[in-house]
């Protein structure tokens, strides 16, 4: 019987409630079954295909446009997804946040995958858009960051279209499964949980899919 359960995730690095999934994913991985081995695979899905590689607005003001609110409503969105983040120890500034393209930063992801250092990478990507101002779409940050997780071969990976099929093939996957939010978290290949969840509720469907599994191999 495998003892292996696989867990694909749907992300964006700009997407706020990605990086706050990505920790109540983590909280219910460190609650299940230690004798279990759980792969996760973190899948491509950008928020905006047609994004440019720079905006001249800040993430408040694209945020009022998008969703027909004031900037002043969106300040208040953005310092209360500041606070969900403390709850789980990480200082956000939202403010300093340079929205752009994620196409590139996606292929760096999957670079990261071919060394076995994905979850790495796109912890450092989160980290530098969220709490450090940082701009996904500016590939000498790419390379920094690649370089600060070991993953290498980045700048030739940046300068050619390597992984791009790979990240088409993810946004291609996503749509097959209906998925049009993120994050989107595949259990098992078949259980999904979608939106942001918190740890409590992904660590129950990970044992309702192993229970499915055993029963199914039994």
């Amino acid at each position: 019987m495998s003892t292996v359960l696989r867990i694909d995730v749907w992300g964006d690095v700009v997407c706020p409630f990605c990086y706050l999934g990505k920790r109540q994913l983590e909280l219910a991985v460190s609650q299940f079954d230690p004798s279990i081995t759980i792969e996760i695979h973190h899948r491509a899905f950008e928020l905006d295909v047609r994004a440019p590689e720079h905006y001249t607005h800040s993430l408040a003001e694209l945020l009022s446009k998008k969703y027909g609110m004031t900037v002043e409503q969106a300040t208040t969105q953005n310092l209360r997804m500041e606070a969900a983040a403390a709850k789980l120890d990480m200082t956000w500034n939202l403010d300093q946040c340079q929205p752009s393209n994620t196409f590139n930063a996606h292929r760096l992801i999957a670079l990261a995958a071919s060394q076995g250092l994905q979850d790495a990478m796109i912890e450092r990507l989160f980290q530098s858009y969220f709490c450090e101002g940082g701009r996904p779409a500016d590939r000498d940050l790419l390379v920094v960051l690649a370089n600060e997780v070991g993953v290498t071969d980045a700048v030739a990976t940046l300068e050619s279209e390597r992984f791009a099929d790979e990240v088409r093939q993810d946004e291609f996957d996503a749509n097959e499964l209906g998925i049009t939010g993120v994050p989107s978290i595949l259990i098992d290949g078949r259980f999904m949980v979608m939106g942001a969840q918190g740890a409590d509720e992904i660590l129950s469907v990970m044992e309702r899919a192993w229970a499915r599994r055993q029963k199914e191999q039994a």
